[in-house]
């Protein structure tokens, strides 16, 4: 057992949900507790795990989940524990609060979490400047950008260009998210003549601001959709030149939990182990239909090196982690870098790009 798990997970599991979540950000803003997790492991990026992915180069496929460092307050900390990519959000143009408290649920047994958040933000230009001068050279930053609770679907657009104008000089890359079940409405944009339109006003207002860089524009989709509605939605994301695909968001399906009672029917979404299974069908369907042609970045339920690789056999590119550092702690991070490198090498495979989709008929 780690130091986390023995001793500190312990004590902020005493603590309300949202109330713990809150300390450990602030916690992982101090100066030397990201010079401790930097101290950790200085092992020289594996060779066999970077890659080019959309344009960019990353050192490894692990990345932090969008949804845990809402307003970039955090992210020396993240580059210190070893992650190669950091998604940001979901960022609001404006402020806003977000749905009522309490809005974070733990499921200890099914290492799970449920939330109902609802792009609880600062806002583009407070998360603009939270990230200005505090992003390390090898860290890559995806901006998760959502639609204010106010603003109609129909002018939502307008919402996801001004994260944009806000955060292109930081950002490498973009991620739409119209599929979390928290704002009343927004999964109505995943349908295939909206989104269509929504990601051509968006990719072209990046490409107006981005200048000479080329900054990609990504989907997030939601486990829930039925298999045709969401290969119709990711094939009109595409035709409006969305550059990617994020599979998923959390789910709404209560499907199997151990949890029984009133906690595990909170409304909201769902994260962690339960969301594994679906999480890997929709990251196979998306692979079998798009095959290379665009990457996957394959999220949900991800706790060890055994899952990480999982999903990269499944077609993800890259692979995003959150629940499993509530449960597991930083070590997650360094632990499952490593065992994608061992598993590589134990079947054969000289580079991570081999093995994505290769389980995939």
């Amino acid at each position: 057992m780690s130091f986390y798990t023995r001793a500190l997970r312990p004590a902020l599991f005493v603590l309300d949900a949202e109330r713990a979540h809150e300390l450990t950000l602030a916690i992982l803003q101090q100066p030397f507790v990201v010079r401790r997790l930097r101290a950790r492991d200085r092992r020289a990026p594996d060779p066999r795990l970077q890659q080019e992915v959309f344009g960019l180069s990353f050192d490894h496929p692990l990345g932090l989940a969008a949804g845990l460092d809402k307003h970039g307050a955090a992210v020396p900390a993240w580059a210190a524990m070893g992650f190669a990519l950091v998604e940001i959000g979901t960022v609001t143009p404006r402020p806003q609060a977000g749905n009522p408290r309490p809005r974070l649920f733990r499921l200890p047994h099914d290492r799970a979490v449920i939330n109902r958040f609802g792009f609880n933000s600062v806002g583009a230009q407070r998360v603009a400047r939270n990230l200005q001068d505090a992003v390390p050279e090898t860290l890559r930053i995806g901006v998760n950008a959502g639609r204010n609770r106010d603003t109609s679907n129909e002018r939502a657009a307008d919402d996801y260009v001004e994260v944009v104008n806000a955060l292109h000089p930081i950002a490498d890359y973009f991620v739409i998210n119209v599929s979390s079940p928290n704002t009343v409405g927004l999964r109505d944009l995943q349908e295939s003549r909206a989104l269509r339109a929504l990601v051509e006003q968006v990719t072209g207002r990046v490409r107006e601001v981005a200048g000479a860089r080329s900054v990609p524009v990504l989907v997030k989709v939601s486990p829930d959709a039925a298999a045709g509605d969401l290969l119709a939605s990711v094939d009109a994301a595409l035709e409006g030149g969305a550059a990617g695909v994020v599979a998923t968001n959390t789910t709404v399906t209560r499907t199997d939990l151990k949890t029984r009672g009133p906690r595990a029917a909170e409304p909201g979404g769902l994260s962690g182990a339960p969301l594994r299974p679906a999480a890997n069908d929709v990251c196979r369907l998306l692979f079998r239909h798009v095959g290379r042609r665009v990457p996957i970045i394959g999220v949900g339920g991800v706790f060890t090196a055994d899952e990480a690789y999982e999903r990269i056999r499944s077609g993800a590119a890259l692979v995003q982690l959150y629940t499993a550092l509530i449960y597991e702690g930083p070590a997650i991070v360094r632990r499952v870098v490593q065992g994608l490198a061992e598993r590589l090498d134990r079947d054969g495979f000289t580079n991570v790009q081999e093995a994505i989709g290769c389980d995939v008929r």
